[in-house]
């Protein structure tokens, strides 16, 4: 496989998981074992546009139990004899090689994934503002240990908080964030802005006022309701990504601290 392949570096590998919350894309060589003709092969590519079930092939790194995956969308791009080139958005966990599998099932003649390469992981996509090769990476990193000017750094590496975009956010105030740096769950009176359409039970990332990313955490109410609130919380801690300390102490010790409040 090919593509896009966003990697992590030191306290930035705390927001892997939210790539587990954000879709892939990619473009697949499909390898038919009889011959199909366009108008066969369209419908069936659109038959599996909805929440599938899938059991993850023998070579697999995962528990090979039956669960469900959403695909987005397949878009038929062409045929060049027995090869069928498509393009696929997907839930993050979807096996495209399984996914072929299924389809040539379904065609009736078998099939199985002769190419792929990922165009879209989350936010980073091939068209994205950095996209670099791993030969990149070494120039950069060269020239780095060389001038120690950090700017070179931002050739290769961005914020962590670019990889945190495609999900749902909450602007809490400066006081809560420190709270919420040592495990508390955010409350209503600690949030000043919120994006639309969160449900009850998103993951959703919590920014300060100037951007930062604080934590992952999961809605326990919708949008709405966090809008009317103004007690008690509004959403449970996933996953801290800020460093304790990095803003000042407010909230005092014993059971005043178990919420993220100013």
């Amino acid at each position: 496989m090919t593509g896009i392949l966003p990697i992590t570096l030191e306290d930035a590998t705390k927001v892997v998981q939210a790539f587990l919350y954000s879709g892939k894309e990619y473009v697949c060589v499909m390898k038919l074992h009889g011959d199909a003709k366009e108008e066969q092969i369209k419908p069936v590519l659109l038959e599996f546009e909805d929440e599938i079930y899938q059991r993850p092939p023998l070579r697999s790194s995962v528990k090979r139990q039956l669960r469900t995956r959403r695909i987005y969308y397949i878009d038929y791009l062409e045929t060049d004899g027995r090869n069928v080139l498509f393009k696929v958005g997907c839930e993050a966990g979807t096996y495209i090689r399984k996914l072929c599998f299924d389809i040539g099932e379904i065609i009736g003649v078998g099939a199985h994934m002769q190419e792929l390469r990922r165009t879209r992981s989350g936010p980073f996509t091939e068209d994205s503002a950095l996209k670099v090769t791993l030969h990149d990476v070494a120039y950069w990193f060269g020239e780095w240990e060389t001038k120690k000017d950090e700017a070179i750094l931002h050739k290769f590496i961005v914020p962590m908080e670019e990889a945190l975009a495609l999900l749902p956010k909450i602007v809490v105030r400066d006081s809560a964030v420190d709270a919420l740096c040592h495990g508390a769950n955010l409350t209503a009176p600690g949030v000043l802005q919120v994006t639309n359409g969160i449900q009850k039970g998103s993951i959703l990332a919590i920014y300060t006022l100037k951007g930062e990313a604080v934590a992952l955490a999961k809605a326990v109410v919708s949008t709405e309701e966090m809008l009317d609130l103004k007690h008690g919380a509004v959403a449970s801690l996933e996953r801290v990504l800020m460093l304790r300390g990095t803003y000042p102490k407010v909230w005092k010790s014993g059971s005043e601290h178990e919420s993220a409040q100013p």
